[in-house]
């Protein structure tokens, strides 16, 4: 299957959301996320980054819309994590994420919970807080 990862606005979409990683999920269980997540988005077009931290992952999506809708219901259907609330979504202009399929990052490499706490995202402004989010995954991808 071909990529079109050429950014334009015809059907491009994305999501933003956070869910609860179950317990005991383990650095195996975190890799066999990925390289799954990878080779679907990969095969789908799209492109994204995951954060993991404190039991919480936050990830974005960006990509064709159906597609988009395609592996939200895959991902709602996993049982590594529960309780996913989209924060999120609509249409896009142009990619984020361009050159990664799903990039990850967790607390080792940047806390997400110390940098809201440290902004002004922290305020209980849904908008803000997504935004912030949004900010804080691009600017690990530098």
């Amino acid at each position: 299957m071909t990529n079109d990862l050429a950014d334009t606005t015809d059907g491009l979409a994305f999501v933003l959301y956070r869910s609860a990683a179950r317990d005991g999920l383990g650095k195996d269980d975190l890799q066999a996320i990925l390289a799954s997540a990878r080779e679907r988005n990969g095969q789908h077009g799209i492109t994204g980054c995951l954060h993991h931290e404190d039991g919480l992952f936050f990830q974005w999506l960006e990509g064709p819309a159906e597609k988009i809708d395609l592996v939200m219901a895959m991902i709602r259907k996993d049982g590594r994590h529960d309780q996913l609330t989209v924060l999120d979504d609509g249409a896009l202009n142009q990619r984020r994420f361009r050159d990664w399929h799903m990039r990850f990052s967790d607390r080792n490499q940047k806390s997400l919970m110390d940098w809201l706490a440290q902004s002004d995202a922290s305020t209980v402004n849904p908008g803000e807080y997504t935004r912030g989010i949004v900010a804080f995954l691009q600017a690990l991808a530098i």
